[in-house]
């Protein structure tokens, strides 16, 4: 499956309100739910376990960019959701840097194994400095969308 697939427009947020690292994974995971991909029953469940995740050590991987993640005993498939923050987020990232790009996903614990292929297709597409710069210069979710189905990126088998 394309990672572009994880990402489809109504799993964007391309001008998020947060300002804070906390607020906009809150923020990531309420619009999982607004949007239908995360049902509410599991929003507390989720935010406890992004909660517990971000505690142990920060996702954000450097570049202006952060994946965090979590696990889900109730979900049969990942989930995802993408923001963008013009102003940057401080997310104690490895470089210190503002994150602008926050790649947010929950992973079935029952495919584990899709954790691991997720992340490193992710990571692989958001280091990518003329990646971002598109993402960055995109104006709509479609844009968006275009430039992450026109790199091979590739979560799972």
């Amino acid at each position: 499956m394309k990672l572009v697939n994880l990402l489809s427009p109504d799993r964007m947020l391309l001008n998020m309100k947060a300002v804070e690292h906390w607020p906009s994974i809150v923020e990531l995971v309420g619009h999982l739910v607004t949007s239908g991909q995360l049902p509410e029953s599991h929003h507390e469940e989720m935010l406890a376990a992004f909660k517990l995740r971000e505690e142990t050590v920060s996702t954000g991987i450097g570049s202006g960019v952060a994946i965090p993640h979590a696990f889900s005993d109730e979900l049969d498939h990942v989930v995802a959701v993408f923001g963008r923050s013009e102003k940057g987020i401080d997310f104690e990232a490895l470089d210190q840097a503002p994150v602008h790009f926050i790649i947010l996903f929950i992973v079935p614990r029952k495919d584990y194994h899709l954790h691991l292929k997720t992340l490193a297709a992710i990571a692989k597409m958001f280091t990518n400095a003329a990646v971002l710069r598109q993402l960055k210069a995109a104006v709509c979710t479609s844009e968006v969308v275009a430039i992450l189905d026109s790199k091979p990126a590739r979560v799972g088998a």
